[in-house]
């Protein structure tokens, strides 16, 4: 018998053999309005009030290295990275349930300062961490969590909902995060060389990184968008769709596109990318652009939105308008500078599976 590496399907490839498997377990939880294939798990608490679940895992080795990692900041990402899934449904947290697993050398000080970090970021989410469980790991640390958040039916977004004509719309700036991620791993490849070689290693041996703090800070410490779900709240928005851009603007937009039966017309020239990210990528000799649109874990949202409440959202300063919702069904174009339509699925995306960090 022969069997095929999760590789030759992707994650995503992944996930729908998972949710087929897992279908004809629905009907156990009526209430159970949407489950594999959204942001969050949702379920009708009453006739006003919809319940939603999610969770992450974050594994050392391959979503973060504790040599470039304050275990502060990994608390906070593992919180933040949960509650941006909530946001992504115009959704707020409640409480999270988390579960950490630590190797034998781990120190009692090692794990008060990640639930620290987690502590201090769930107060800023208004959020509970209501339990969890730990357990021994011979491979590295690992956590999960898992957050339950709650909405109004009427005010809800889901993937699916977008409608030709709609406009598509960021929060933020994007690429950063990855931005971060490059110049983290070249400071810990210096330093391992500096170890590999017996030579000295000090803080002199680092680059002044001062430079590159607004990228550093985005791939570390990441936040979920509860301001402008705060914003749309008041401003009684409702998008037609949404999702945190955790794989990639290319690789969300494509779930927002599947999901809605829908295409999509993006220009290049409108996506917001920071100086500081663009200062990297040509460090790197990369594309800044390439950054945005497949890097990931910028934690920014990407919504759609009826023509008509353009008004409602022209005057925020960190909404950018960079395409529209068209009718052909999952074509995605971006437009380049040089005015080139160019097919968004060739562009490569992000994959959990073959990425090292």
């Amino acid at each position: 018998m022969s069997f095929k590496p999760i590789s030759d399907i992707g994650e995503f490839g992944l996930i729908d053999r998972i949710a087929a498997i897992a279908a004809p377990t629905l009907d156990a939880a009526p209430g159970l309005i949407e489950g594999i294939g959204d942001d969050c798990a949702v379920y009708e608490l009453s006739k006003s009030v919809l319940q939603l679940a999610t969770t992450d895992l974050l594994l050392e080795h391959v979503h973060f290295d504790l040599l470039t990692t304050p275990l502060h900041h990994l608390g906070s990402k593992a919180i933040s990275v949960n509650v941006s899934d909530i946001c992504a449904m115009n959704a707020k947290p409640r409480y999270a349930l988390v579960s950490i697993a630590l190797p034998s050398k781990a120190s009692i000080e090692f794990v008060e300062t990640v639930y620290r970090g987690m502590s201090e970021t769930a107060r800023l989410y208004n959020t509970a961490l209501a339990g969890g469980d730990t357990s021994a790991s011979s491979a590295g640390v690992a956590i999960s969590v898992m957050v339950a958040g709650e909405v109004e039916k009427k005010k809800i977004s889901y993937r699916k909902g977008a409608q030709p004509g709609d406009l598509v719309c960021v929060t933020g700036s994007l690429g950063g995060a990855v931005a971060g991620l490059r110049v983290l791993m070249r400071e810990k490849n210096i330093m391992l060389e500096h170890i590999k070689h017996g030579e000295p290693y000090d803080n002199d041996v680092m680059s002044n990184l001062s430079e590159y703090d607004e990228a550093i800070r985005r791939q570390l410490l990441p936040s979920a968008r509860m301001d402008i779900i705060d914003f749309f709240h008041k401003q009684n928005i409702v998008p037609t769709s949404m999702i945190d851009i955790s794989d990639g603007l290319a690789s969300d937009l494509a779930h927002i596109c599947k999901c809605s039966g829908v295409g999509a017309y993006i220009e290049e020239s409108r996506i917001p990318i920071h100086s500081q990210t663009r200062h990297i990528a040509d460090e790197f000799q990369e594309d800044a652009v390439n950054y945005a649109l497949t890097g990931g874990e910028d934690y920014q949202l990407l919504f759609t939105l009826k023509t008509e409440q353009f008004a409602a959202i022209a005057s925020h300063p960190d909404i950018t308008v960079i395409g529209k919702i068209t009718p052909e069904k999952e074509s995605m174009l971006l437009c380049d500078i040089y005015g080139m339509n160019v097919d968004m699925k060739t562009i490569g995306g992000f994959d959990h599976f073959n990425h090292k960090k």
